[in-house]
């Protein structure tokens, strides 16, 4: 029974528990509540388990819905892997490669892959894009790039496949002439409040409606890292920096790390992935920089 299963039952699964119901699953993909609902019924009956417990107002995910979802997210992004790697070796090169970046991840690092890429593709001319946030995924939405190297978001964008690219380490950190740079051990929120925290504003619409870390009822918001970067080190407030962003400045005490709740230890790491759109992935240069990107993440441990 299990050989029966479809790529389409397993990518509906995946639209109804992203888009919370079964009637907003036929909405995203052009469905009658009724399809999707026996689309999934069927999974249901050829993996011999309940995916969803329908006894209330809205279907919710069942233990083992939970621990299915991983793998159906896998078996997609693996389809999504195999098409956009037979798209290259069918393709010819292409023209132009255009590339979106988030602004947190190590520029220098796209640096060195850029001066690999012109010595392996002399003819194809690069085109780089720098955003944040959501404003990441708008070039690729738009089909202005090809392919993007983006930052978290607590949805993908309908229509974009993802491929792990490992981690950003972040820090908070402040200004060594600013008060919380005297505080001793975990600094409490009721004080982080109290003082301004420079936050790295989305210029998208993408994440309307959600915050990122931010703790104070005192925000300054600037759509630039390295405008951020400028006011941290004037002791104009608080904030989260990438840590390859700001380690120089921490070796010579130009600014220091708070220890906050939101930042235990060795700190948070931002996931960074590699994405493209799934019905047109990219030729052999996109593939060969997302491959080359893997690579750089593995050796760097993330």
């Amino acid at each position: 029974m299990l050989d029966g299963l479809s790529l389409d039952q397993v990518r509906t699964f995946i639209a109804a528990v992203d888009e919370g119901s079964f009637s907003a699953a036929g909405r995203k993909l052009n469905r009658a509540q009724s399809a999707v609902s026996d689309m999934v019924r069927a999974l249901e009956i050829q993996l011999g388990v309940a995916l969803f417990d329908r006894s209330g107002r809205y279907p919710q995910l069942t233990e083992a819905g939970r621990a299915l979802l991983t793998n159906a997210r896998e078996i997609v992004a693996n389809v999504d892997a195999i098409k956009s790697r037979a798209k290259g070796i069918s393709s010819g090169v292409e023209p132009e490669l255009s590339v979106v970046i988030d602004v947190l991840f190590p520029i220098r690092v796209i640096a060195e892959v850029a001066s690999e890429f012109r010595q392996r593709f002399p003819l194809v001319p690069l085109r780089l894009y720098v955003e944040v946030l959501g404003g990441t995924f708008l070039p690729l939405l738009d089909r202005r790039a090809s392919v993007g190297i983006v930052g978290s978001l607590p949805m993908m964008p309908a229509g974009i496949a993802s491929e792990a690219l490992g981690g950003i380490a972040f820090a908070a950190v402040t200004a060594a002439s600013h008060p919380l740079a005297s505080w001793n051990g975990v600094i409490p929120k009721s004080e982080l409040a109290r003082h301004v925290q420079i936050v790295l504003t989305d210029r998208s619409d993408l994440s309307n409606g959600r915050e990122f870390g931010v703790m104070s009822t005192q925000t300054w918001r600037l759509a630039d890292l390295f405008a951020k970067h400028a006011f941290l080190l004037n002791g104009l407030g608080w904030g989260g920096m990438p840590l390859h962003a700001v380690e120089d400045d921490l070796k010579a005490g130009r600014l220091v790390e708070l220890q906050i709740d939101e930042f235990p230890g060795a700190g948070f790491r931002m996931p960074m992935s590699a994405a493209y759109l799934t019905d047109d992935p990219p030729g052999p240069a996109g593939r060969w920089l997302i491959e080359r990107l893997k690579d750089c993440s593995s050796r760097r441990g993330d």
